[in-house]
């Protein structure tokens, strides 16, 4: 073999920085360039508005799908600093558009990861074919233009602000996604997911693409709405009432919060989440849930004499069976198993949850006997059945 056909030195080697990188590979930054990728691009943008409410410095965030295939971001927060005036505030608006590394919030129980990504709206810069960012601070109402994550020019003065805020309008670049129609039900669903888990979290969201008024849903409530919503399509609720509780914990470093309602059917439907994130294949926490639910039913049961002594416990499959349930873990330090984020691995998690769940469950059984009851009469003679 040639010696010229093995020559291989730094004259081959091609590096890819900034937003060239981006938009030479999007799929390393927002996991697809379909459908998927391009809803992930525009929670990049809706993560940093969130986290203001969350944080208490803005009390709503509104997101609008414009009838000119945009998506505008906007927050009453107190507004992105701005460089071009020395603002001392931290990172500011051109840094948080342009560079990944800066901007972030730190992963804990006080914040959230809107999409899986968290690289920032730096990327949806990046992969937008123009992008216009607005912030009224201190009085000012400044705008700032981009093309294909590059600035037009810096940061100007438009007019006065009478309020703060920033507001972030995008178009998806169609020579990058294989679609750039972003999915109203795709996005509600997880806006809806994060206002039902943050009580604190008003989030609006409006399509004005369509002819005539616009959509428009707005995006309020708590866990224990989570599961009335849930349960709403799973048949007639064996109680009325939605058992919830929530409970700190100095082992795991974090809060937690569970809602639950068993129903006629033999259906289960228990949604997990850590720091706001979907769970989808479990985790220390949803194991500690079904066991600690199992014990209290268990338990009560054994107590009232419903079931007979030589029956054995009921199982958490059988205690699962017909239940509606979510269960909402903020952790400062999460660890999850996996790139993929899709398993929690806190092992003190799981003792931790077992144990508040039996006493939170157990004592709601003990002030609700006619409900548990039934509860306990449909999880039995659903057992005998199978």
């Amino acid at each position: 073999m040639s010696e010229n056909v093995n020559e291989y030195d730094a004259s081959h080697i091609t590096v890819l920085e900034g937003v060239e990188a981006i938009r030479k590979r999007p799929g390393m930054f927002v996991g697809s360039t379909s459908a998927r990728g391009l809803h992930h691009a525009v929670f990049e943008v809706v993560d940093r508005a969130v986290n203001e409410v969350l944080a208490g410095r803005a009390s709503a965030v509104d997101v609008t799908l414009t009838s000119d295939g945009g998506v505008r971001v906007a927050d009453d927060g107190p507004g992105v600093p701005v460089e071009a005036i020395g603002d001392p505030d931290g990172p500011g608006l051109e840094t948080l558009l342009t560079d990944m590394c800066v901007g972030r919030e730190p992963v804990g129980r006080d914040t959230v990861a809107v999409g899986l990504a968290s690289v920032g709206p730096c990327v949806t810069n990046a992969l937008s074919s123009r992008l216009t960012a607005e912030v009224r601070r201190d009085g000012a109402h400044w705008v700032q233009e981009y093309t294909c994550g590059v600035a037009v020019g810096p940061p100007t003065v438009v007019g006065a602000a009478s309020g703060s805020g920033t507001t972030i309008t995008f178009w998806p670049d169609a020579d990058i996604f294989e679609t750039v129609e972003c999915s109203f039900a795709v996005l509600a669903e997880r806006f809806r997911e994060l206002a039902f888990l943050n009580r604190s979290l008003d989030i609006s969201l409006t399509d004005a693409r369509p002819p005539g008024e616009p959509r428009s849903e707005r995006f309020l409530g708590e866990v224990r709405d989570f599961v009335a919503f849930l349960d709403s399509s799973a048949g007639t609720p064996v109680h009325p009432e939605v058992i919830g509780f929530g409970w700190e914990d100095l082992r795991t470093a974090g809060t937690a919060e569970v809602a639950l309602r068993w129903g006629t059917s033999r259906e289960e439907q228990i949604r997990s989440f850590a720091n706001s994130a979907p769970t989808p294949y479990g985790g220390t926490h949803l194991v500690g849930f079904r066991d600690g639910a199992a014990a209290a039913v268990s338990a009560y049961a054994r107590r009232r004499r419903l079931l007979a002594e030589a029956d054995s416990d009921l199982s958490a499959d059988q205690v699962a069976a017909g239940l509606t349930a979510v269960v909402s873990v903020k952790l400062d330090q999460p660890e999850f198993e996996g790139a993929t984020r899709g398993i929690l691995g806190n092992s003190l998690v799981r003792t931790s949850v077992d144990e508040a769940v039996q006493e939170h469950l157990g004592r709601w059984l003990e002030e609700h006997p006619e409900q548990a009851v039934a509860i306990i009469d449909r999880i039995v003679t659903d057992a005998d059945r199978s």
